[in-house]
């Protein structure tokens, strides 16, 4: 398998997974900050099972400085926080909208720390997917969102920079960096969270959803992110906002809005185009080459 058709199929896994968290929240009767707490203890048990089972906890000597880990754990923690608590504060379709710039702001970190050339059709396919997100998301800012919003943002900028940095530091170990993350989510959400015990069968559910969206999707979305530009990586992501509101119609007949379904036919007709012009691009040269 070609680096970049690896990279792409474990993003794509990843993103799939992330779209049924809506599942997920409709299967548990709990808060939100319960939600998020046990998510990320589970999802960091998950990701302490791998690293285990690897035996690779440290970084490789004079490539990854040590410091980098708990550094980028806090930013793997506020992004995963920062996503649930811009729920609470705003509208989840403005965290849509929000998060829809991640193509844009991950093409920006990296032409910058990376010198990553940001192609034409990245750019336009973002743009078409930004625009059927804002058609999802109904244009639905308030003034009192102003805090969500900020949230929302700092969470797709963490997002961006590990996504960044995880295609600039190839020995960087992916597992250790979301464990941190999700031990610090857990911290975070203490204060916040119920303290009684959910039944056995929430918990069970708790720790599927945990360890496959806050786990192992994290880890397969920045690994598959090595191997393609952040731009793309970030661009097939938002397949997160088409799949979720599917899974959810899907599984509890929550009918989607007009304004769902066209947007999201916006976003999946941009993602495809793009996915399918990059392979007409690469069919002539493999052409020339057998040439």
């Amino acid at each position: 398998m070609q680096p970049r058709t690896y990279g792409m199929l474990l993003v794509s896994i990843a993103t799939i997974m992330w779209s049924t968290a809506g599942l997920f929240v409709r299967a548990l009767d709990l808060d939100v900050w319960t939600v998020l707490g046990w998510r990320s203890l589970f999802g960091g048990l998950a990701l302490a099972i791998i690293i285990l089972a690897k035996k690779r906890i440290s970084a490789e000597p004079g490539k990854v400085p040590l410091y980098f880990y708990p550094l980028f754990g806090l930013m793997a923690a506020i992004s995963m926080y920062g996503y649930i608590g811009a729920l609470k504060l705003t509208t989840v379709a403005n965290v849509l909208a929000i998060y829809a710039t991640v193509p844009f702001v991950a093409a920006a970190i990296a032409y910058v720390w990376l010198k990553e050339k940001i192609s034409r059709r990245v750019l336009t396919a973002s743009m078409i997917a930004f625009v059927g997100v804002l058609i999802v998301a109904g244009f639905g800012a308030r003034p009192q969102d102003i805090a969500g919003n900020a949230l929302a943002f700092l969470m797709t900028l963490t997002f961006s920079i590990l996504l960044v940095a995880a295609r600039r530091y190839p020995a960087l170990r992916l597992a250790p960096v979301n464990a941190l993350g999700s031990g610090l989510c857990v911290l975070l959400c203490l204060p916040l969270m119920s303290h009684t015990l959910p039944s056995w069968q929430e918990i069970l559910v708790l720790a599927v959803f945990g360890s496959t969206t806050s786990g192992i999707a994290y880890l397969l979305f920045m690994t598959g992110g090595r191997y393609i530009p952040s731009s793309e990586a970030g661009l097939i992501g938002l397949l997160d906002v088409v799949l979720g509101p599917l899974w959810v119609w899907l599984a509890f007949s929550e009918t989607p809005t007009v304004s769902t379904i066209i947007g999201g036919v916006i976003i999946l007709i941009s993602v495809f185009w793009y996915l399918w012009s990059g392979m007409r691009e690469a069919q002539p040269r493999r052409t020339l080459k057998n040439v």
